[in-house]
């Protein structure tokens, strides 16, 4: 993956402000931007070492969203089912390091969001495409319910499916714009959620990509 930076192009006017969402849920409006420099060519040196694939689900269906991984564990899907790993199955060698940038951001929002103290110790990289979605669906794999999910949006704006405890809840749809992150956890934590089917809308650093950091205390 290759990211082209233009640095000089201009930008619309970021929303700023935290947002709730739910009692343990929060959208932190353009939290991520003072990062993004570090955010870049920590993302770049990942994709180098645990290419962008796409995973086929226990159903035996093939993912839209393209995916990757990086700290101690990794989110996979095969027939045999959805789990962590920490080895990626393509080389069979450790997932990169998670960042100290993502790392660092991960951490300061969820204290910002109520959540102090907080220790990912995998980070899933989705990256979406025009048409690309994500169907609505809980964060269930991990051991410890009880630490926030964070996911960073960079590059092209989406809509965010904020669901219930049940996937018969109707979602609320949330735009999401590059630098917004997401947290929830506590009472929040197992809501469905997902990502309606993009809009080409290109971005002046991802062009017709966008990019979610999803942190998660997996193990």
């Amino acid at each position: 993956m290759t990211l082209d930076l233009f640095d000089d192009a201009p930008e619309a006017e970021p929303q700023r402000g935290k947002e709730a969402i739910g009692p343990g849920a929060f959208v932190l409006r353009g939290f991520a931007l003072p990062s993004v420099g570090e955010l870049l060519p920590a993302l770049e040196a990942v994709a180098q070492h645990a290419p962008f694939r796409h995973l086929v689900t226990p159903g035996g269906f093939t993912m839209s969203v393209a995916m990757t991984n990086c700290g101690r564990l990794g989110w996979l899907s095969d027939r045999r089912g959805y789990r962590y790993a920490e080895r990626d199955p393509q080389t069979g060698a450790p997932w990169p390091a998670m960042p100290a940038a993502f790392e660092r951001l991960a951490r300061t929002a969820a204290a910002e969001a109520g959540f102090e103290g907080f220790a990912p110790d995998a980070c899933l990289v989705n990256r979406y495409e025009p048409g690309t979605r994500l169907s609505l669906h809980q964060d269930k794999d991990e051991r410890d319910h009880g630490a926030p999910i964070v996911s960073v949006s960079l590059g092209m704006p989406a809509v965010f499916l904020w669901g219930g405890l049940a996937r018969s809840d109707k979602p609320r749809r949330i735009p999401l714009a590059h630098g917004d992150v997401v947290v929830w956890g506590g009472p929040d934590r197992l809501r469905y959620h997902g990502v309606l089917p993009l809009e080409d809308r290109p971005h002046a650093l991802f062009g017709s990509r966008r990019i979610n950091l999803t942190f998660r205390k997996a193990g």
